[in-house]
């Protein structure tokens, strides 16, 4: 039996642009190397030139890690990336107070968000799992 797919590779991409900022790797589920590359440049440019090759393979391990569901994670990564300070992907999953919260102190301040890049896989796998 067959995965569903719960991230994109054209988002791993995309991400991938900005990845000598850990951006593509803080997708994948894989924060410690993403905040590695946050503050290395991508190892200097060099780890993201290879995470180019490697991205198919952060895909798969993605879709084998995390649960799918109601909550998508590519619309839930877009939310953080783009509105996180305005906690448009905590309203997303439905958690209301906490995205209001994040809208009045600009994502408690960007140590919310800095939460969220960590924990927004496991947070959306959780409810997935949860809401079945």
């Amino acid at each position: 039996m067959q995965r569903p797919d719960t991230h994109s590779k054209i988002i791993g991409y995309l991400l991938w642009i900005f990845g000598f900022l850990g951006a593509h790797r803080f997708y994948y589920g894989k924060p410690v190397t993403g905040t590695i590359w946050f503050f290395t440049l991508g190892l200097l440019f060099i780890g993201w030139i290879i995470d180019l090759f490697l991205i198919p393979a952060m895909d798969r391990e993605a879709d084998l890690r995390f649960t799918s569901g109601r909550i998508d994670y590519n619309v839930a990564w877009i939310l953080l990336t783009f509105l996180g300070i305005f906690g448009a992907h905590r309203m997303y999953q439905g958690k209301w107070i906490t995205g209001i919260l994040y809208l009045l102190t600009g994502g408690l301040f960007l140590v919310g968000v800095l939460y969220d890049l960590w924990t927004l896989n496991n947070q959306v796998s959780i409810e997935n799992a949860r809401i079945g």
